[in-house]
């Protein structure tokens, strides 16, 4: 694998959760090596993002102000209107015809603020997959956002394999049938979808779930991925006590709970990992809350600092290494294929099943 996955720029990517994009505070956030500032307008609440460098003297936009909808330039007060056109300049009343910034298209849905960094035309709302969980009623979510010194693609990498939790994450959420058992993996090229299942019949029920559920005897445990590339990530696990019928079966005894993740590369080898827990079991409960937060927090940092070691492992490589895939990296390769192909053939949207 190269130490670096090029970035499909035609496509869309979370920039942010919609509780962070506001009017009281700018957001700056680096998407695909491009500077952005987001905020929304004051009437209608819409996001914007534009590029977070005044045309002038490069002054980053996020650390200025708004005035209205429009935002002014902390350092000499060039100020722009949403659309990225400036309509002030200090000391004189003409506004040079090329003040301006870029404006990227933004969509807010399910919770989340994407931004699309390519060609504005191309930009289809209805291309954006979907994680309906994030803000329907009945569902509680906890969620966060880490940083990683990495290159996107190791992200990818660990989410699609997850036998790694028996290592990294035991004592949390892995347990040794996480690893000892076989996946099945199905591909559609063709919208860009990564599936991968792991059934487990009778596995031990970890930290992560016995303390949420206060299941205490063994489980049947199922984790269905769906990799939508390039950014959105989905984990549907099912729990339920051995002998009774899960949750994914019709059975009254199971439990759901969405795990969900955009995976949004910022730079090269750098890669924010937005993540997010879900369920529609024991919502009243605070410290279920809590606990969740916390604990998948921490599981969240193992692989922030796995995946940092491994990025610094492999920028001292030696050229031309071989690396060993087996089969629990069939999903991870065939997403590898999905985003080369993304950006071979011009970055042309996935067509994604609704």
């Amino acid at each position: 694998m190269p130490h670096m996955t090029a970035f499909a720029r035609n496509q869309w990517y979370v920039a942010a959760y919609d509780h962070e994009v506001g009017r009281e505070g700018l957001l700056g956030r680096t998407v695909l090596g491009e500077p952005l500032v987001l905020y929304r307008t004051g009437r209608e609440g819409t996001p914007v993002a534009l590029h977070d460098r005044c045309v002038h003297r490069r002054y980053p936009l996020s650390a200025s102000r708004l005035d209205g909808d429009r935002l002014v330039c902390g350092y000499h007060g060039f100020t722009y209107d949403p659309t990225g056109t400036c309509v002030y300049v200090p000391g004189q009343k003409r506004v040079p015809r090329t003040a301006r910034v870029a404006a990227y298209p933004v969509v807010e849905r399910d919770s989340l603020v994407w931004v699309w960094i390519g060609d504005p035309a191309r930009a289809d709302p209805e291309t954006i997959p979907r994680a309906r969980h994030l803000d329907s009623p009945g569902w509680v979510t906890v969620r966060g956002m880490e940083p990683i010194d990495a290159d996107y693609g190791l992200l990818v990498d660990n989410l699609l394999d997850l036998s790694h939790e028996t290592y990294l994450h035991g004592g949390h959420i892995g347990t040794p049938e996480v690893a000892e058992t076989p996946i099945t993996t199905e591909v559609d090229e063709g919208a860009g979808i990564v599936r991968v299942s792991r059934h487990m019949d009778d596995a031990a029920c970890p930290p992560f779930y016995a303390r949420s559920t206060g299941i205490e005897g063994r489980i049947t445990r199922r984790q269905d991925i769906e990799y939508h590339a390039p950014c959105l990530y989905l984990l549907h696990s099912r729990i339920a006590p051995v002998g009774a019928r899960p949750a994914a079966d019709g059975g009254p005894d199971g439990f759901r709970t969405e795990i969900t993740y955009a995976i949004t590369p910022s730079a090269a080898g750098k890669v924010y990992d937005f993540w997010l827990v879900s369920r529609d079991w024991a919502t009243d409960d605070a410290e279920v809350t809590e606990f969740l937060r916390d604990s998948n927090h921490t599981v969240v940092r193992q692989d922030v600092d796995a995946l940092n070691l491994l990025q610094r492992a492999l920028g001292g490589e030696r050229t031309g290494y071989q690396e060993l895939s087996i089969n629990i990296d069939t999903g991870g390769l065939a997403a590898r294929r999905i985003l080369a192909r993304l950006v071979e053939e011009g970055d042309k949207p996935v067509e994604r099943v609704r």
